[in-house]
């Protein structure tokens, strides 16, 4: 098969304030799936939206070919066959259109003829797109707001492929998928190198699958390209974190010790969440973090919403400090000191057309007002005591949080809440697409949480991160309980035996 090669020339790309890029110098070639890695903010992103034509104002030159092209509309980079799959799924998809829609979408637009449009064709051509990634458990017809997270990928993927591609971006693929999925996503992808010689460009903080599946990989850092190497057998995490983060690396985050107090925070045979959540009960003690283990799909993102009164409650009761609390919406659970730092911190969690100084005082914004009018001084004060005291990166406080790297979105997510001085402090998947050194300033951020005397919900997929944070683990399944495990005397096997539907006695 031909060879096609993508390359830069000195790219560099900069924001008010930020060098996002430094005369960057990448290549890559089809059949090859390489790994762009780096902490947060070191230009991952930045650099696969110059390549998508996201990014229209970076100097420098891309090359197809070694030939310069001017790659400033995603138009232009689609035509030339570079395609990109964001994230964030549902930004690019349209609910209420069907799967057929969504794939032929770039065709319906830029060739449609008249007002009239043959639905068998674009039927026809989206099942051969799908039939290409052997993909036969998606409906052409069905609305993609029908899809799960994973379905909704393949789509774009789909999408992706029908037009011409010679290279694909993955941005964070794996990020809300289960292991099951995740498998389905590597055969994809390898069969997408093999038998269609697609370049793959695979952006990742889960450094073990990018050994698992990756050829090579380069590494970022401060908008600079700071080592490039094949994977080999013995090319190790360890070794590719210190590339990224320029220091030795202790993988395993040491738990601080918290003096533990006395049961406050109980939750009695909570349902709701639609279904989702079933006769849940569990306790928080003061300065302790306690951990929601479970799968993709258990029920964790649900139960940490009913909590927070984002979801409606069927059944049970919550109390504080021994009074039941009527939460029947975020703004009452807000009132009673409980705070929610969500799985989707774009769509839930900052408001990213806002500043950071604005966000930081978002949860408690009556503190900084006089009679109707808000101080903007003490709004000012407030946030550079928290950029401070986090380690918010951003070249100022009226840096609009949507220009923030994953990593400080989730610190100013969380600085909100501190702010706000809350209780109760639930965290649902808060490291996710953060990298691991932003990973180690959020423990030490919810470890402070617990040292104040606060209690800590922490739900997460990752086990390792349970197993290093928090002090009593309740594992879900379905919706429920299967499981209470004390922290220092259970693993990772234990947790993954109850995931899969194992029940436990529990006692509260």
């Amino acid at each position: 098969m031909e060879k096609i090669t993508l390359s830069t020339k000195d790219v560099s790309m900069e924001y008010p304030g930020v060098l996002a890029l430094n005369k960057v110098n990448f290549e890559i070639s089809t059949g090859e799936i390489h790994a762009i890695v780096g902490a947060n903010g070191a230009g991952k992103s930045t650099l696969m939206n110059v390549f998508a034509g996201s990014n229209p104002g970076y100097t420098g030159q891309v090359l197809l070919n070694g030939k310069p092209i001017e790659v400033r509309t995603p138009n232009f980079a689609k035509k030339h066959g570079i395609q990109i799959v964001y994230q964030e799924v549902d930004t690019a998809l349209v609910p209420s259109l069907s799967v057929a829609e969504n794939i032929m979408l770039n065709d319906m637009v830029m060739n449609m003829k008249g007002s009239f449009l043959d639905w068998g064709s674009i039927r026809k051509a989206a099942s051969k797109a799908l039939e290409r990634l052997h993909i036969t458990n998606i409906n052409v017809r069905t609305l993609v707001q029908n899809l799960t997270l994973a379905q909704k990928q393949m789509v774009l993927i789909a999408r992706a492929i029908q037009s011409e591609c010679n290279f694909l971006i993955l941005d964070e693929p794996t990020a809300p998928l289960s292991d099951t999925e995740t498998e389905e996503l590597f055969r994809i992808v390898k069969q997408l190198r093999e038998s269609e010689n697609i370049a793959i460009m695979f952006i990742s903080h889960r450094l073990h699958e990018v050994l698992q599946i990756c050829d090579s990989y380069t590494v970022m850092r401060n908008g600079e390209i700071v080592h490039n190497a094949p994977i080999t057998p013995e090319t190790s995490t360890k070794e590719i974190v210190e590339k990224m983060l320029g220091r030795s690396f202790e993988e395993n985050f040491p738990k601080e010790k918290v003096q533990i107090g006395e049961k406050f925070f109980e939750v009695k045979n909570l349902s709701g969440a639609y279904g989702k959540v079933n006769d849940v009960s569990f306790y928080v003690k003061k300065g302790e973090i306690v951990g929601i283990a479970g799968l993709v799909g258990a029920g964790k993102s649900e139960l940490c919403k009913t909590l927070f009164g984002s979801y409606k409650k069927t059944g049970g009761a919550v109390y504080l400090n021994g009074k039941e609390l009527k939460i029947n919406n975020p703004a009452q659970a807000v009132k009673n000191r409980i705070a929610l730092v969500p799985e989707e911190r774009r769509k839930e969690g900052v408001l990213v057309q806002e500043t950071v100084a604005f966000n930081l005082s978002a949860a408690c914004l009556q503190k900084f007002c006089t009679m109707s009018f808000v101080q903007k001084g003490k709004v000012n004060e407030n946030a550079e005591r928290f950029v401070k005291d986090l380690g918010i990166k951003t070249p100022s406080i009226k840096q609009l949080v949507r220009n923030l790297s994953g990593g400080n979105q989730q610190k100013v997510a969380v600085g909100k809440w501190l702010a706000a001085d809350c209780d109760i402090y639930i965290f649902d998947e808060p490291t996710k697409g953060v990298d691991v050194g932003a990973k180690q300033d959020i423990f030490h951020l919810i470890n402070d949480i617990a040292k104040a005397g606060n209690g800590v919900v922490y739900a997460s997929c990752e086990n390792n991160e349970l197993l290093s944070i928090t002090d009593r683990i309740y594992v879900m399944f379905g919706g429920e309980i299967m499981a209470e495990l004390v922290t220092a005397d259970t693993n990772e096997d234990e947790i993954m035996n109850y995931s899969v539907g194992t029940r436990a006695a529990i006692s509260n």
